[in-house]
């Protein structure tokens, strides 16, 4: 969990520099990318936190086993679900939504092994997957994030 703690505290460290774009990267700004990485935290934990651990559905799904196997999430392969593409967010909102994010991570030790979320591309997954999942995701945009920024 420290390792996602302190991809969230880089994430807060960008947000002077949330206007800053650079189009041969990603046609997206250094804002968005923090707001996208805080939304799929903020609702991936919420998912687990809802989950009924008897609904849990095991399916292989190889691009998860891939992913999580490399290490790494390929960039403009896949496309974010609309519930994480942020529309507005200003410093402040991001600063709040950085302080929600970290206290529910708190709030995900406290849930039973047996808790999920289900990924549109992955399938169900477990809550002992969720936190690599989370720092995948996360050093994936923070790499984006320091493209951005060089």
């Amino acid at each position: 969990m420290q390792k996602l703690t302190n991809l969230i505290d880089e994430l807060a460290s960008y947000i002077p520099q949330l206007e800053a774009k650079k189009e041969s990267v990603s046609t997206s700004s250094v804002g968005w990318q923090i707001e996208h990485s805080l939304l799929v935290i903020s609702s991936v934990i919420e998912g687990v936190k809802k989950s009924d651990p008897s609904s849990f559905k095991w399916s292989f799904k190889p691009w998860k086993y891939l992913i999580f196997w490399r290490g790494k999430i390929p960039r403009g392969k896949s496309k974010a679900p609309k519930f994480v593409i942020p529309d507005a967010f200003t410093a402040e909102s991001l600063q709040g939504h950085i302080v929600s994010c970290l206290a529910k991570i708190a709030e995900l030790d406290a849930l039973s092994a047996g808790h999920y979320f289900r990924h549109p591309y992955f399938g169900d997954t477990k809550k002992k997957d969720v936190i690599p999942f989370l720092v995948l995701h996360t050093e994936h945009h923070v790499k984006i994030i320091r493209d951005i920024l060089n």
